[in-house]
């Protein structure tokens, strides 16, 4: 008797559905729910002001904002903009801003303060003035500084001596809840691999993606169709191959909750990013056996430096999106996959007085019908996700994972004797899944709370169910 492969199709597979599967992170013993921005509730003295989260207008030069160290007034749009900026001495030039983008009254001030009215915007700055300015010359991610000295004059303007400072220094007890979406079209891509593109849908009107694709407004999209390794000895008709899209449609989440007086740090804070998560893809033939970590190939890596105007203070958000295909297999089993994925995520950190940074991590995600095949025995795992990082002013805040993927495994074979009988035995399954893991960041500290001795995980997520099981037999 001997043993021969066999190529067995998978019954039952081509109308598979699976129900919307939800997973969040579990709050830290104390801590009030992660999965809301910190509660943003009235001062005790009254004098605190709800202020208004936006994006920034675009086509126009975003005014700084300056909260003066002679303590009148609040902080507030100025007529100033860092005409340059030089970060390893600290050192910038202050200057006029070009006429029409000076001062104004600020969204969430009252009329009888509205900062356009007040002389304050346009004075020089002086020792102890902290800036907050939308990216400028040597300043991509825009500068949150605390003037240290005034060096002089110069034919460009003030030049002046700055140190790192935090946002309570110009939000001070004001408060400030919003979710900005993301403008696609802002978002620089850099394909990593050959067979990658990349399309957006913006305004009314406007459709953009492959071969004409109408995408919902606010959606980015990435496609890709690449080669990866396949195992050695797969026959051509086995080359492994990965394709399909990814598409999003993420927002910027922004809370602050200022102490009363303008005490030693906030209330409560909440940084993070959440959105809408789409993919298709196709995982097919029989991939090269992977040791040790699974293979993970980056496809494309987004930027993005959005500027909301939180009230007369324009906060520059870096968020950064690698894409990738990951594959895991023992190099023995040829695989044709196909997937749908829906949902959504959350990821962040919210923080609250008295108990510290709790780690905001959340999912739900749908999964459509499927259909696989698979030949012989083994297992293989295929991931189409990205690694995502949310943080202020260039500063990495929060870290995050977030991979969809399918798994397959097989114990297939067929026997056949000398008197011609045969017979196939063995076991099947494939399940589908997402992972989610990441951290909260040092730089967090930049709201102006306590900076924590070390990295705050996540906490990993994961969520796997069945497509099909079964058993072959005759």
């Amino acid at each position: 008797m001997r043993t021969l492969a066999r190529r067995v199709l998978i019954p039952g597979l081509t109308a598979l559905a699976l129900a919307a599967t939800g997973c969040s992170s579990t709050p830290h013993a104390g801590a009030a729910d992660p999965a809301a921005p910190a509660t943003l509730s009235p001062s005790a003295d009254g004098t605190s002001q709800q202020l208004d989260v936006a994006a920034a207008p675009q086509g126009t030069p975003t005014p700084a904002a300056v909260a003066r160290a002679d303590g009148k007034g609040r902080t507030e749009k100025s007529s100033l903009k860092v005409a340059s900026y030089d970060k390893a001495s600290g050192r910038a030039v202050i200057a006029k801003a070009p006429q029409g983008s000076g001062s104004s009254p600020a969204p969430g001030k009252s009329p009888s303060k509205a900062p356009g009215a007040s002389p304050e915007a346009d004075k020089p700055v002086a020792v102890g003035d902290v800036i907050a300015s939308a990216p400028a010359p040597g300043a991509p991610a825009g500068l949150l500084a605390k003037v240290t000295e005034v060096v002089g004059k110069t034919d460009k303007g003030t030049e002046v001596k700055t140190a790192s400072t935090t946002l309570a220094a110009v939000l001070g007890d004001d408060k400030a809840d919003g979710k900005v979406p993301v403008d696609p079209s802002a978002v620089t891509v850099e394909p990593l691999m050959k067979g990658v593109t990349f399309s957006w849908a913006k305004g009314q009107g406007l459709t953009f993606g492959p071969e004409g694709a109408k995408l919902p407004l606010g959606n980015l999209r990435l496609d890709v169709n690449a080669a990866v390794d396949t195992a050695p000895g797969a026959p051509a008709s086995a080359g492994a191959s990965v394709s399909g899209f990814v598409q999003l449609a993420p927002q910027v989440e922004f809370a602050y909750d200022g102490s009363p007086g303008g005490g030693a740090g906030p209330r409560g804070a909440f940084l993070g990013m959440s959105g809408d998560w789409s993919s298709q893809w196709k995982l097919q033939g029989r991939a090269a056996a992977s040791t040790g970590a699974p293979k993970r190939i980056p496809f494309a890596k987004l930027h993005s430096s959005p500027v909301i105007q939180v009230g007369p203070v324009p906060v520059v958000v870096n968020l950064d999106l690698t894409c990738y295909i990951q594959v895991e297999a023992d190099g023995s089993v040829t695989l044709e996959v196909q997937q749908d994925v829906k949902g959504d995520f959350k990821i962040g950190g919210s923080y609250a007085a008295g108990k510290g940074w709790t780690p905001v991590s959340a999912s739900n995600v749908q999964s459509t019908p499927v259909r696989a095949s698979v030949t012989a025995a083994g297992r293989v795992k295929g991931a189409l996700g990205a690694e995502a990082s949310v943080g202020l002013y260039g500063a990495v805040g929060v870290t995050a994972d977030f991979a969809p993927y399918l798994r397959g495994e097989a114990d297939l074979k067929a026997t056949a004797s000398s008197d011609g009988k045969t017979s196939v035995n063995g076991a099947w399954a494939l399940y589908g899944g997402f992972d989610l893991s990441g951290n909260l960041q040092l730089q967090l500290s930049l709201f102006g709370t306590p900076l924590f001795e070390r990295r705050i995980p996540l906490g990993t997520l994961n969520r796997e169910w069945a497509l099909s099981t079964g058993q072959v037999g005759r």
